[in-house]
Order: structure tokens, then sequence, then C-alpha cells
């Protein structure tokens, strides 16, 4: 699996061939990541290019070039649909596109993103439209937030075990904490790792 600067490294080269119409030069590399070691570079570019997501042109200075196979696997992680941040809504899962977010999150793999529904995390800085960015996993530390699914319905809140059960905390004082109690269906889906809000929607 690459590290999350080599992540980085390959989206900065595919930028930069996006909007200069040329690849950044491996010193333009350093420069960018405060790699002060052209080696240090080299040692990203060569996993990148063993990894199959690169190619070298080892006599041009500029001899960078990400390769189709780069594309299919940073196509950005999935919109896998929507979720609820009011009370739960029936999950469902339908593929809906996609965001470019590798940069950001490192390896997409096990990553999805879903758009959410109420107001109960408002004071938790999600609201309504914003898209949650989700690393895919079945438990959770107390405090984190989680997207979970109860009986058939998924939600994203705070995870707080307490003895026997689970409360699944909202960031809303109109709120109430769902209760989970012992038998109830419940699993953890994944842990909020950021969110992602368009301006002038």
């Amino acid at each position: 699996m690459l590290k999350d600067r080599t992540w980085e490294i390959l989206g900065f080269i595919q930028r930069s061939t996006r909007e200069k119409g040329f690849p950044p030069t491996i010193r333009e590399i350093g420069e960018a990541f405060g790699i002060s070691s052209t080696n240090g570079v080299r040692y990203h570019l060569n996993l990148l290019e063993k990894s199959g997501h690169l190619k070298r042109k080892s006599k041009l200075s500029r001899g960078i070039e990400a390769s189709r196979g780069a594309a299919a696997t940073m196509t950005g992680i999935p919109i896998l649909g929507r979720v609820a941040a009011g009370q739960p809504i029936l999950a469902e899962e339908s593929y809906d596109g996609s965001l470019e977010l590798s940069e950001l999150f490192g390896d997409p793999n096990g990553m999805f993103a879903l758009r959410v529904r109420g107001d109960s995390m408002i004071e938790a800085g999600i609201v309504e439209g914003d898209y949650v960015i989700v690393r895919g996993q079945d438990r959770a530390d107390a405090g984190q937030i989680v997207v979970a699914l109860v009986s058939d319905e998924a939600t994203v809140k705070f995870y707080r075990p307490r003895g026997g059960r689970i409360e699944l905390e909202p960031a809303n004082g109109k709120y109430r904490p769902i209760v989970i109690e012992p038998g109830t269906p419940f699993a953890v889906l994944g842990i909020v790792k950021g969110v992602v809000r368009t301006v002038g929607r």
C-alpha cells in the first residue's frame, strides 16, 4: 500500500499536469512538499512507478507522466448515497459519482462519502448537504463520529458506549441521543474522517 505522502505527490503531479499542460520537475515536487533531497523525491516516484501509477523518461527534466492506470485508481472516493443527521433513514447504497479527495485523505481504498440530511450534527460542523468522508470499519472509540446502522437505517452521530448499551449522541440540543439497547440490530459502518461542503448550494 502506498504511503499518504506518495499519494499526495501523485495528486500534485496530476494537478500540475492538468493546470499547466506539463508535469513538474523533481525539484518542483521537492519544493512543494518540503523535500530537500532529490533522492527523497525519487523514492516516492520509484514507488509510484513500481505500482504502475507513473511512467518516467529519465533523460527529460519533465519526463514524469501519470499512467492511465493511475487515472483509474485516483478517480476519487465513491459517493454511495445519503445519511441522516436527524432521524435515521433507510440505508441505501448506490453509486452516485465520486469526490477527488485522495490528496487530502490518502489511499481512497476503504473510504466512501455520504451526503448528509438533517441538522442533528450542526454543532459538530456537519450541516445538511455536506459530504461526510468515512473510513469503512466496524469498530469505533468512544467520542468518535460514526456512521452507524440501526436495524436497516443509517445515521451519523457521536459514538458513546455506556455500560451494556450504546448511545448515538447528536450535536444539536434539539435532539435526544438514540439509545441502542442490547439485542437491537446495530453496526458501525465507519468513522467520519472529514467533511466537504460546497459553496452557494
